[in-house]
C-alpha cells in the first residue's frame, strides 16, 4: 500500500520538483520511503513518476519504488497487493527469473515485462500502477476490478497527471482547480462524489477494471481511444458445484490465508458482527500474531459492541485491543478528519477513528469486512426494492403520496426527507435499477433544484449520474437479487465505502485489506443465481450457512448495527458555529442558491426528527471541502 503519481508533458517542466511536490503530499500514504524516476515517451513528450512506500513486503531496499527491470529497462510505480505474487513468483523462476528480493512488486513488474496487459488477467488483488515500456515510450495505467485502490487522472492540451490522491494531483500545480458543478451535484445527492466525476473539473476517477496505454501523441494531441475494460462480472448460471457453501467457506478461507501474509504487523476490525466475527476466526486458524480492535464509546455517545467482541475474541485467544472514544476528543478527531478528505464524503468518520486505532498500537495491516454486504445482499436491499416497486405500482400509492407531500408529513411519515424520497421514487423508473438509486439518495430532486442545479445542464441523467456512468454490470436478464448486487458493489461500494476506507486509513498509514472482494470469491459467488443465496434466513443467508459452524450464537442472532454517534446532535450544538461557516463558503461560490442551502439548514435546525442529518451534513463537507483550495467556480 503506497502512494504513485506521475506527470507527462509536452512542456519544459521541472518535472523533479513537482514529483516531489506531489510525494510530499502523499506521504501519510508511504511514510518508509519515496522515489521518483524520468520517462520519457516519444512525440516531444517527458515526463516523471513519483511513489512513496508503505513496505509491508520485503521490508529491504529490494522492495523500494520507483523499481527498474535490470534486463529491459521498464519502470513500475505500484499501489496495492497482489494476493497470488507467490504462486506467479514460482513460475517465473522455473523460466529462469532470479529475483533480487521477495517483493509483490517485483513479480507484477516481471509479468508486465513478458506479457503486458494480458497479465492483468492473471491477477488476484487490489492495485493501481504505472509502467513505461522504455523500447517504444509507452505509459501503461491500471486499476484493479473492483476499484479497490484509487487512481485519479487530468488531461490537459500537451499535459497528463494522475496519482493516488486527488490532492496529489492538484499539488502538481498544472491541473487548474475549477470546480465541477456536475461532481458537486452528485456528492449532494448520494453523499459522496459518483465517479467518474471528482469536486474537480479537470480531475477524473480512472474506471476500476480499466486499463489505458498512453504514448506520446496522446499526451500532445490530448485525444485518442481512452481505457479499455479487462474484467467484467461472470454471467450467472446455476452452480455445478454439490457444496455451494462449502466451496464459499473453502474460497474466503484461501482468500484470508492469503490476506494475513505480511511482514509487518497484522490486526482486524472486531466488531459484534457476522463479517468481522467470521475474518477474526479464520485469520486465528492462519496464525496467532492477528490483534483485534474494538471502538467503543461512552455511553453518551452511541451504542457499544466491546462486550461481545471482547468475548469473541477471548474464545479465539486473539489479543484485543478496545479503544474507547471519549467525548472530549471526538471533536478534534472530527475536525481532522474533514480537513484530511480527498474527496468530500458524508461517510468514513467511523473508518477514521478505527484507523487512528490501528496506527497508535503499531499495526500496519487491518482486515476489514467490507464487501460482504454487497457480495451476499446484507443490507435488505432486494426487500427494500421490491416492496417500494410494489406499492408504486398500486394506483393510489403515487396519488397518496403527491397529496401527503402537498400537505406536510402529518404524520404519515417520521421524516420530511423519507417523504421526498419517496417522491422522487415515485416520479422516476420502476425498474430495480431506478428505484435502487432512489433508495440511495441524500438530498432530493427538489432541493438540488432549489439550490440551483440543472442536472441537463450539468451532463447528468434522471438519476444525477454522468450520463457515461458503466452499466455493463447490470445487463438486462440479470435477475433482480444480482442486478442489486452489483449496483451496490459498482456504486455505493465503490465510490463511498472503498473510498473513503483507503482515504480514511491511508492519512494514518494503515493499509486495509477485504478478503471478501478477493477476486476468485467475488467471482464465484455474484456468478451464482439468486436462488442459491436468497432463502428463509434473511441477511447474507449463504455466507451464514458457508461459515455456521464458526459462529457464537450471541453474533448470528444479533441485529445488524453500525456505529451509532449522535451526529445530528453535534452538528446542531457543539459543531453548529463550525458547521455554519462551512455552509457559508459553499453559498459563497455560484451556482449555488444561498437562500435555499441556508434553509435547508434552518429546517434541521427545526426539526431534526424531519430532517435527517446526512443531508445537512452533505452541505457542511462540500463547503469545508471546497474552502480548503483556492477554486474558480465553473459548471
Amino acid at each position: 500500500m503506497c502512494g504513485i503519481c506521475g506527470v507527462l508533458s509536452t512542456k519544459p517542466l521541472p518535472f523533479a520538483d513537482i514529483a516531489r511536490s506531489m510525494m510530499t503530499e502523499m506521504m501519510h500514504r508511504g511514510p518508509d520511503a519515496g522515489g521518483h524516476h524520468p520517462v520519457g515517451l516519444g512525440e516531444g513528450v517527458s515526463g516523471v513518476l513519483g511513489f512513496r512506500r508503505l513496505a509491508i513486503l520485503d521490508l529491504s531496499p529490494t522492495g523500494n519504488q520507483p523499481m527498474e527491470h535490470p534486463v529491459t529497462g521498464d519502470t513500475l510505480v505500484f499501489n496495492g497487493e497482489i494476493y497470488n505474487h507467490a504462486a506467479l513468483r514460482g513460475e517465473f523462476e522455473t523460466r529462469g527469473t532470479v529475483f533480487r528480493g521477495s517483493s509483490d512488486t517485483e513479480v507484477l513488474l516481471e509479468g508486465l515485462v513478458r506479457h503486458g496487459e494480458a497479465f492483468l488477467s492473471r491477477l488476484h488483488g487490489m492495485y493501481a500502477f504505472a509502467f513505461h515500456r522504455a523500447r517504444d515510450g509507452k505509459l501503461l495505467l491500471a486499476r484493479d476490478p473492483l476499484g479497490i485502490k484509487p487512481l485519479y487522472i487530468a488531461r490537459l492540451p500537451g499535459t497528463l497527471v494522475f496519482g493516488s490522491e486527488i490532492r496529489a494531483v492538484l499539488s502538481s500545480g498544472v491541473v487548474p482547480t475549477e470546480v465541477d458543478a456536475g461532481g458537486a451535484a452528485s456528492m449532494l445527492a448520494y453523499g459522496s462524489v459518483q465517479a467518474p466525476r471528482t469536486v474537480w473539473s479537470h480531475v477524473r476517477d480512472f474506471p476500476a477494471g480499466h486499463h489505458e496505454w498512453i504514448d506520446g501523441r496522446k499526451v500532445r494531441e490530448a485525444t485518442g481511444e481512452g481505457p479499455k475494460r479487462f474484467w467484467a462480472f461472470a454471467p450467472t448460471s446455476e452452480p455445478v458445484d454439490p457444496d455451494v457453501p462449502g466451496r464459499v467457506r473453502d474460497l474466503l478461507t484461501s482468500a484470508v490465508q492469503s490476506h494475513v501474509r505480511a511482514d509487518v504487523p497484522v490486526g482486524v476490525f472486531l466488531s459484534a458482527g457476522v463479517d468481522s466475527t467470521i475474518l477474526a476466526t479464520l485469520a486465528a486458524q492462519c496464525t496467532p500474531k492477528v490483534t483485534a480492535f474494538t471502538v467503543g464509546f461512552e455511553k453518551s455517545l452511541g451504542e457499544d459492541e466491546v462486550a461481545i467482541a471482547s468475548a469473541t475474541a477471548h474464545d479465539l485467544g486473539m489479543k484485543h485491543v478496545s479503544v474507547v472514544v471519549e467525548n472530549e476528543s471526538v471533536f478534534d478527531t472530527w475536525r481532522s478528519w474533514m480537513a484530511s478528505m480527498d474527496s468530500p464524503s458524508i461517510d468514513g468518520f467511523n473508518t477514521a477513528l478505527v484507523s487512528r486505532a490501528f496506527s497508535r498500537e503499531g499495526v500496519v495491516v487491518g482486515l476489514s469486512g467490507l464487501g460482504a454486504d454487497e457480495l451476499f445482499g446484507g443490507y435488505g436491499t432486494l426487500s427494500r426494492v421490491r416492496t417500494l416497486r410494489l406499492l408504486i405500482r398500486r394506483p393510489l400509492v403515487p396519488a397518496i403520496v403527491h397529496m401527503a407531500d402537498r400537505l406536510g408529513v402529518g404524520g404519515l411519515v417520521d421524516r420530511r426527507s423519507a417523504l421526498e424520497k419517496l417522491v422522487d421514487i415515485v416520479a422516476g423508473d420502476d425498474d430495480p435499477r431506478g428505484i435502487y438509486f432512489g433508495t440511495r439518495r441524500v438530498i432530493s430532486n427538489r432541493w438540488l433544484a432549489a439550490f440551483g442545479l440543472d442536472r441537463g445542464s450539468l451532463g447528468l441523467n434522471a438519476a444525477w449520474l454522468d450520463r457515461d456512468a458503466d452499466a455493463i454490470a447490470t445487463p438486462p436478464d440479470l435477475d433482480p437479487f444480482n442486478i442489486l448486487a452489483r449496483l451496490e458493489a459498482t456504486h455505493y461500494m465503490r465510490d463511498t465505502l472503498l473510498r473513503d476506507t483507503d482515504a480514511n486509513s491511508m492519512r494514518h498509514s494503515l493499509e486495509v485489506r477485504v478478503p471478501f472482494l478477493d477476486l476468485p470469491l467475488v467471482g464465484y459467488v455474484s456468478s451464482l443465481p439468486a436462488t442459491a443465496k436468497t432463502g428463509p434466513i434473511s441477511g447474507k443467508r449463504l455466507l451464514r450457512e458457508a461459515c455456521a459452524d464458526i459462529l457464537p450464537a450471541a453474533v448470528v442472532h444479533r441485529k445488524k448495527t453500525g456505529f451509532m454517534l449522535p451526529v445530528g446532535a453535534w452538528m446542531a450544538g457543539p459543531m453548529r458555529d463550525w458547521c455554519e461557516s462551512s455552509i457559508d463558503a459553499l453559498v459563497a461560490r455560484e451556482p449555488f442558491d444561498g437562500g435555499a442551502v441556508r434553509r435547508l439548514w434552518r429546517d434541521f435546525l427545526a426539526d431534526q426528527r424531519s430532517v435527517h442529518w446526512s443531508r445537512p451534513l452533505a452541505i457542511v463537507v462540500l463547503g469545508h471541502h471546497l474552502a480548503s483550495f483556492r477554486t474558480v467556480a465553473s459548471a
